[in-house]
């Protein structure tokens, strides 16, 4: 048997930047630990799994190298734009029903595709030792979803200084890590993403961390729309609104790759 695979950079315009993302078109479903092999063979922080289920309409999956995840903003962006652009969708809109329920991509009047996403916004938490030792260095404030641990820092420079110790972030508990700081040069804030307990040492851009962000800052800054860069080695950028509970955050992907898979 063979599958089509499309890989993208997304969040981004521009190839080896973003976040690279697989995207496997099935006619039906495959057993889950054949999905999980192809993830953990393609080796990217996300490959996207998907079945057409109406005409605008699908089930959309996602997995890491070890795990199956309830939300990926990256990969569905990548997602959306294969069936935009690849595949021959016509429509401005598709559905995706996912483990975190219906999610639509639209496009937009400037070029971007644009996700509506749910708010996850965070609340006050205690550090643990190991998030602070992990880290490197102890945040100004900290937050906590029922997945991830919020931490917000001084500056964009201190976001970018961080040097975390995977052996302490993965005794943690969530197992997952945004770091943040005000932007400068035009962003709003900045941010990195580490997630542990999903094979994933530092994601290059994550798309379902700004449904965390985006509310933490809305709050703060006291406006709804949002300029967002990550600020990993390859970095990426994301304009995000925030819409009473759900998150709107756009973005462009760049095709890298396009090809089959053998199994």
């Amino acid at each position: 048997m063979n599958l089509p695979l499309y890989w993208l950079d997304a969040f981004t315009g521009k190839i080896f930047r973003g976040n690279p993302a697989a995207v496997i078109p099935l006619d039906a479903w495959l057993p889950d630990a054949l999905l999980q092999k192809i993830a953990f063979e393609n080796g990217l922080s996300e490959t996207a799994f998907f079945v057409r289920t109406g005409p605008a309409h699908f089930h959309l999956r996602w997995f890491t190298p070890t795990i199956e995840v309830d939300l990926c903003g990256h990969a569905t962006l990548a997602t959306a734009w294969t069936l935009f652009h690849q595949l021959g969708h016509s429509g401005e809109v598709v559905v995706f029903d996912s483990r975190s329920g219906p999610l639509t991509v639209s496009h937009r009047s400037d070029g971007l595709l644009e996700l509506n996403f749910p708010s996850r916004p965070a609340q006050a938490a205690a550090p643990t030792d190991d998030l602070i030792r992990g880290l490197g260095r102890a945040p100004q404030i900290i937050e906590k979803t029922k997945t991830a641990w919020l931490c917000i820092y001084a500056s964009d420079d201190d976001v970018l200084a961080l040097r975390p110790d995977p052996a302490a972030l993965a005794r943690v508990t969530p197992g997952r890590m945004i770091v943040t700081a005000p932007g400068s040069d035009g962003a709003d804030f900045v941010s990195r993403f580490f997630a542990p307990d999903a094979g994933i040492p530092e994601d290059p851009v994550t798309g379902s961390a700004h449904c965390t962000l985006a509310p933490y800052w809305a709050a703060r800054l006291g406006k709804n729309k949002l300029h967002a860069r990550q600020v990993s080695a390859r970095g990426g950028e994301l304009w995000c609104e925030l819409a009473g509970d759900r998150v709107r955050i756009a973005g462009r992907c760049a095709l890298y790759l396009r090809g089959k898979i053998f199994v």
